[in-house]
C-alpha cells in the first residue's frame, strides 16, 4: 500500500506528500490511531485529504497509508433495521468498543460477520447468470432480501449452496472460479446501474392529506421541505418515513440534533405500520451523523443512504429516503471548501454546490432493474433544508429548487398558529400531477383533480378576500365571498391540518381523504346554491352540518363519511329563504 507523511493539518482537512500514485476519492488511513479520511484532490506528489473523524492530536510528519480503494459500503442481510453513523459504522457496535463517547481510529464491519441466515437458492448449476440476478433469497424479518449477482459479473453456475451462511461465505461459485457471497460492496459516490428509466406515474402514498391529495410525489420522484426552524421539517420527514407505502425507508439524520435521532430510535420500534401490522423498524435503515459528529462525514451519510437505497431498489423494491437535512451537507461542504482555500461561491458556499445537489437527486427514480425478468423499483427522495431564518432564496433552497419535482414550503406563521404540516399552499407545488392523474381516476375517484383543483382556487381566493376585508372589514363582501372565507376556514383547519400524535389522525386513509374533500366542496357548492335562492349564509353556518364535518378527522371508516356527503345538498338544501 502507497505510504506517505502529513505535511499539514487544518481541522478536518489534511495535505499528505509522498502520495504519487494515489486516485481521486481513495481512502486513507492517517496517523498512529488510523483514522479514515478520502482523497479529494491532488497536487504533483501531494494530496489533500478530508477526515472522516476528529484531528485532535494529529502531528505533522505521521503516516498516510492509501488502501487504494474508495469510500465503500458493505450491502448484504443485516442493513435492515440497523442505524449507523456517516461511514456505515454501526452504532450499537461503537458503543460496545468505546462507550457513550465513540473513540478515534474504530474500525468496525457494516455487516455483523458472525450472524448466519437461512439462504435458499433460486439458481441451480448450469444456469447463465448475468449482472443483477437474483440467485437466491434469504428471510429478513418481513423482507424477501434478494440475493444479486453484483454488477460487472457474469458466468455460468459452477456451484451454489444452500442452508445457513454467513454474510462472507460464499454461496455461488461461477465457472473460471469468480465467487459471489451473501455480501458485496459498492462505492457510494458511483450510482448502481439499471436497465432503463421509466417515467414516474405512481404516487408515495403517505397518508398526509396535503402531501397525497394537494402536493403529491411519485414512486422514484423527487421532493423537498424547506422550512425555518420550529416550521416542523423533522417530524414531517418522520411522519413520511413512518405512514409512507414504500417497501424500505431510509432514514438519513445528517447533522440534526442527537434528541431528534433519539425520538425516531424510541419510536419506530414501537410503531405498527398499519399496512403489515409490523413494527415501522423492520422496514427502515438509519443513519446518524449529528450535530456533534465530524462534519466531514455529513457529506459521506447522504452517499452512503441513497447506496443503500439503490441496493434494496435493484432488488425490485420501491424505497423511500428521506435525508434530513440538506443544508447541514451543504455547510459541511462550505466549511470543507473553506479550509481547502477554495474561490467562494454565493454565500460562502462553494462553485460545485449545484452540482452535488442534482447528482445527489439525479440517483432517485424508477427504474427496470438489472438482471432477467421485469423486475421495477424505485427510489424516492425527500430532502429537508433549513434556510436560516426561513430564507427561501438562500443557495441551496434555490439549487434544490430546480432539481425537484413537488416543493413543499413549510411557513413559520402556520407554525406558529399551530397548523401542522404548515405546508404554506400557495407557495408548494408539484410537477408530478399530470403523471398521477390516471392512477387517481383509476384507483380513488374521477372527481380527484377536479377537486383538488377547486380547493386551490378557493385557497387562492382567499388570499385576494383577505387583502379585501383588511382595507374595508368583512362587512362589505358580499355573502357569496364570506362563503368562501368560511369554506377555506374548512378546508384548512378540517383538512389540511392533521395531527402526527392522533390515533385517528395522524395516518389517513386515501379514500377517507378523498370523501372529506369531498364533503367540504360539497358543503361549498349547496352553500352558494342556498345563497343564491336567497338563504342567508348565517343560516347555512348555524346548521349542525358545519360541526359534524370539523369532526371527520376522528371518523376512522370511510363509508360514514361518504354518506354525510350524500345528505349534504339535501340538509342545505331544505332550508327555506327568509320572506
Amino acid at each position: 500500500m502507497l505510504e506517505g507523511m502529513i505535511s499539514r493539518i487544518s481541522g478536518p482537512v489534511i495535505m499528505a506528500r509522498r502520495m504519487r500514485g494515489s486516485k481521486m476519492y481513495d481512502v486513507v488511513k492517517v496517523g498512529d490511531d488510523e483514522l479514515r479520511g478520502e482523497v479529494i484532490r491532488l497536487e504533483g506528489d501531494g494530496a489533500v485529504i478530508q477526515l472522516y473523524e476528529d484531528s485532535t492530536g494529529l502531528k505533522i510528519g505521521e503516516k498516510v497509508v492509501n488502501t487504494g480503494a474508495p469510500l465503500s459500503v458493505e450491502l448484504g442481510p443485516g442493513l435492515i433495521s440497523s442505524i449507523y453513523d456517516g461511514i456505515q459504522r454501526p452504532l450499537p457496535a461503537l458503543y460496545e468498543n468505546s462507550g457513550s463517547f465513540i473513540s478515534r481510529g474504530i474500525s468496525v464491519p457494516g455487516l455483523d460477520r458472525k450472524k448466519k441466515w437461512a439462504f435458499t437458492p433460486s439458481a441451480k448449476k448450469g444456469d447463465r447468470l448475468s449482472p443483477g440476478d437474483v440467485i437466491g433469497m434469504v428471510p429478513e424479518f418481513h423482507i424477501e432480501h434478494r440475493i444479486l449477482v453484483p454488477p460487472g459479473v457474469s458466468g455460468t453456475v459452477a456451484e451454489i449452496k444452500e442452508g445457513d451462511l454467513a454474510v462472507e461465505d460464499v454461496v455461488c461459485t461461477l465457472e473460471g472460479g469468480r465467487d459471489i457471497r451473501l455480501m458485496h460492496e459498492w462505492p457510494v459516490r458511483k450510482g448502481r446501474p439499471y436497465r432503463k428509466k421509466l417515467d414516474t406515474s405512481l404516487p408515495l402514498i403517505t397518508g398526509q392529506r396535503v402531501f397525497d391529495l394537494i402536493f403529491p410525489v411519485t414512486k422514484g420522484g423527487t421532493a423537498m421541505i424547506p422550512g425555518g426552524f420550529g416550521t416542523g421539517k423533522t417530524v414531517s420527514e418522520q411522519t413520511l418515513a413512518k405512514w409512507s407505502d414504500a417497501r424500505i425507508v431510509v432514514y438519513i439524520g445528517c447533522g440534526e440534533r442527537g434528541n431528534e435521532m433519539t425520538d425516531v430510535l424510541t419510536e419506530f420500534p414501537e410503531l405498527v405500520d398499519p399496512r403489515t401490522k409490523l413494527p415501522l423498524i423492520q422496514r427502515t435503515i438509519m443513519i446518524a451523523n449529528t450535530s456533534n459528529m465530524p462534519v466531514a462525514a455529513r457529506e459521506a451519510s447522504i452517499y452512503t443512504g441513497i447506496t443503500m437505497a439503490e441496493y434494496f431498489r435493484d432488488m425490485g423494491y420501491d424505497v423511500a429516503l428521506m435525508a434530513d437535512s440538506t443544508s447541514r451537507w451543504g455547510e459541511a461542504l462550505r466549511e470543507v471548501s473553506g479550509r481547502l482555500e477554495e474561490m467562494p461561491g454565493e454565500e460562502g458556499y462553494p462553485a460545485y454546490l449545484p452540482t452535488r445537489l442534482a447528482a445527489f437527486y439525479e440517483r432517485a427514480g424508477r427504474m427496470v432493474c438489472l438482471g432477467s425478468g421485469d423486475r421495477v423499483g424505485s427510489v424516492t427522495v425527500v430532502g429537508a433544508v433549513s434556510p436560516p431564518g426561513g430564507d427561501f432564496s438562500e443557495p441551496i433552497t434555490q439549487n434544490t429548487l430546480r432539481t425537484v419535482g413537488t416543493f413543499w414550503a413549510l411557513d413559520t406563521s402556520l407554525a406558529y398558529r399551530r397548523h401542522f404540516p404548515s405546508v404554506n399552499w400557495i407557495k408548494s407545488y408539484s410537477l408530478y400531477l399530470d403523471g398521477v392523474e390516471d392512477w387517481y381516476v383509476e384507483n380513488v375517484s374521477r372527481e380527484w383533480r377536479s377537486l383538488r383543483d377547486k380547493t386551490m382556487y378557493l385557497l387562492q381566493k382567499e388570499v385576494e378576500l383577505q387583502e379585501i376585508v383588511q382595507l374595508v372589514g368583512p362587512d362589505a363582501l358580499p355573502e357569496g365571498e364570506k362563503a368562501i372565507l368560511e369554506v377555506t376556514r374548512m378546508i384548512r383547519e378540517d383538512f389540511l391540518q392533521q395531527s402526527a400524535y392522533s390515533d385517528s389522525d395522524s395516518f389517513c386513509p386515501l379514500d377517507k381523504q378523498y370523501y372529506m374533500l369531498k364533503a367540504i366542496i360539497a358543503f361549498h357548492n349547496a352553500t352558494v346554491h342556498a345563497i343564491n335562492r336567497g338563504v342567508p349564509l348565517k343560516k347555512v353556518m348555524d346548521l349542525p352540518l358545519k360541526a359534524e364535518i370539523g369532526r371527520m378527522k376522528e371518523i376512522k371508516e370511510a363509508d360514514r363519511i361518504k354518506s354525510m356527503v350524500d345528505d349534504i345538498g339535501g340538509r342545505i338544501g331544505a332550508l327555506e329563504a327568509d320572506k
